[in-house]
């Protein structure tokens, strides 16, 4: 006789229940760049809408920033460490293959024995967490999950290639999502156009590097017109599907929170989209740059803080980068 196994049970719906973020301290304004790289100041705002950016200092190393961040958005969420039962960190920029960044971050937080991983998927990263999170807690495996997303890009920026050297920066954001009564993070539109894996992608291979075969140390490349352009038609695309999953029209949002990538991307956008004028639209890429993983939760925090958004209000959220992959969905603030 085949046994019958017990369905899993969490809760009805999950939400956000609080945010958390950590810039480093270090401010690095464009003229700074313009050192490496033939360019102007008018150059680099035309293109990106970037005036300065954070880079980590030698203390600031992806584990820290992650439990600077981790710890504001426990306390934002009124729960303790220990409740967490699994934690999720997206990056690109922790240079150990294993063990996974999220383990150290699971301990040092003080979270008990919580589930912990990382997973790679560039700027499209905390979308994913986001969407794996939401399944946790309603299937149950976990009550409360800690979703980061972390980057020292400044790690990977090569400072003489004109079309990248000003674009990446480092920081930290999180969120804790949690149970809900009510619907609070809609359907999840997600997905990889893999034929477009070398758009975005790492100058050489670790172990060209480590054997000799290049000299200069992996950095990040990307061919800047066609991801515009994917960015730009495609995105909105993405965008306006997660706006039908969850039901709703650009009518019924509040905010607008796309991955700080581009001023012209997020501006092109909100004009394919069509968004209304009372829908406030996250800039965060103008000061803090291009922080992949980190970048929404870091917008978001930034909204929440100065008021431009408040708890409650209706977001779409939508991510995208190399591989290429995109991740959209709608969520309530917490």
């Amino acid at each position: 006789m085949t046994a019958k196994i017990r369905p899993a049970k969490g809760a009805p719906y999950a939400r956000v229940l609080g945010v958390g973020g950590y810039r480093p301290t270090r401010v690095v304004p464009n003229e700074e760049i313009l050192k490496h790289i033939d360019s102007s100041d008018e150059w680099i705002r035309s293109r990106s809408g970037i005036a300065t950016r954070h880079w980590a200092g030698p203390e600031e190393t992806v584990a820290e920033m992650s439990l600077a961040a981790s710890g504001k958005a426990v306390a934002a969420a009124g729960i303790a460490p220990e409740q967490i039962g699994a934690v999720v960190v997206s990056t690109v920029s922790h240079f150990k293959q294993t063990p996974s960044i999220a383990t150290e971050i699971a301990h040092r937080l003080g979270t008990g024995n919580a589930a912990a991983f990382d997973i790679s998927a560039a700027c499209a990263g905390f979308g994913y967490g986001l969407t794996v999170a939401k399944g946790l807690v309603v299937e149950g495996s976990a009550e409360y999950v800690l979703v980061i997303g972390v980057e020292r890009l400044s790690d990977l920026t090569d400072l003489t290639d004109r079309t990248t050297a000003f674009l990446f920066a480092d920081g930290a954001g999180a969120v804790v999502v949690g149970p809900s009564e009510e619907p609070a993070i809609g359907p999840s539109v997600w997905g990889s156009e893999g034929d477009k894996a070398d758009v975005i992608s790492q100058t050489v291979p670790w172990d060209h590097y480590r054997d000799g075969e290049v000299e200069k140390f992996p950095a990040l490349r990307q061919e800047g017109q066609t991801v515009f352009r994917w960015a730009v038609f495609e995105m909105a695309k993405v965008a306006q599907r997660a706006l039908e999953a969850a039901g709703i029209t650009a009518e019924d949002l509040d905010v607008f929170i796309p991955h700080q990538a581009n001023m012209r991307i997020i501006d092109s956008m909100v004009k394919t989209l069509k968004l209304p004028e009372h829908v406030t639209v996250a800039r965060d890429v103008e000061t803090t740059g291009n922080t992949s993983a980190a970048s929404i939760p870091l917008a978001m925090e930034r909204l929440l803080a100065t008021g431009q958004a408040k708890s409650g209000d209706t977001a779409l959220v939508i991510g995208f980068g190399a591989g290429l992959v995109y991740a959209a969905t709608v969520v309530t603030l917490p």
